[in-house]
């Protein structure tokens, strides 16, 4: 009886895979796809994804683009775990509904309880931020989790990760940003952590960009 449970387990896990690695997928696109203000539903991401993401690729810590490498598939917990000088980071060029060339850039990092993730997509000026959209593993409901719900996601858009040349990225704003803070946001009340985390996370992904957005920057 052991022996059958354990083979019928093992037969659902093989034939499982390939239906989770499609949803995961599909997840990502999704998540993609929401940084620049496009919804859409399980039937409609890969169509939507098509005919937004027009072309992706990875950068090394030069900011220089490396050939060969699927950007899709590059995995930042993997990649955060190796030294600075063989990581790569993945570009997402996109078109948003409104007809605007935006790029999209993964973001992951740690919150209170566990790993925290998303996508930041910026305007051509490579400055400010068109979207964001974040996720997390196990963050508090209604305090850290609040990070992935529309009310701070929408925080986000408009807000500037320079001044001038100088990268300052976002900041998380523990009592609530100032009405015309360029740079911040309002912390998730009750999270300060998750939000902590998240502003930590934003300055190191986002960091990693640095010379490749100078360079790029209209």
């Amino acid at each position: 009886m052991v022996i059958l449970v354990a083979t019928l387990l093992s037969l659902a896990a093989t034939v499982l895979q390939p239906l989770q690695q499609k949803n995961l997928e599909i997840e990502k696109k999704k998540s993609m796809l929401e940084s620049i203000g496009v919804p859409s539903t399980r039937k409609t991401t890969e169509s939507l994804y098509a005919r937004h993401i027009t072309s992706s690729f990875v950068l090394n810590d030069k900011g220089e683009e490396v050939p060969g490498i699927d950007a899709f598939n590059v995995d930042l917990s993997i990649e955060q775990k190796k030294p600075l000088d063989q990581q790569y980071f993945p570009v997402f060029r996109a078109t948003a509904d409104n007809g605007d060339s935006v790029v999209i850039l993964p973001v992951r990092g740690k919150g209170l309880w566990g790993p925290i993730w998303g996508y930041i997509s910026l305007k051509s000026d490579m400055n400010t931020i068109y979207g964001a959209t974040f996720d997390h593993q196990g963050e508090t409901p209604g305090l850290g989790a609040e990070i992935s719900t529309p009310p701070f996601e929408n925080m986000f858009p408009g807000k500037k990760i320079y001044e001038g040349d100088k990268f300052v990225s976002i900041d998380v704003v523990k009592g609530g940003a100032k009405p015309n803070d360029p740079h911040g946001v309002d912390a998730i009340s009750g999270g300060t952590l998750t939000s902590k985390g998240l502003q930590n996370m934003l300055y190191d992904c986002l960091g990693k960009y640095n010379t490749w957005l100078l360079k790029n920057r209209k």
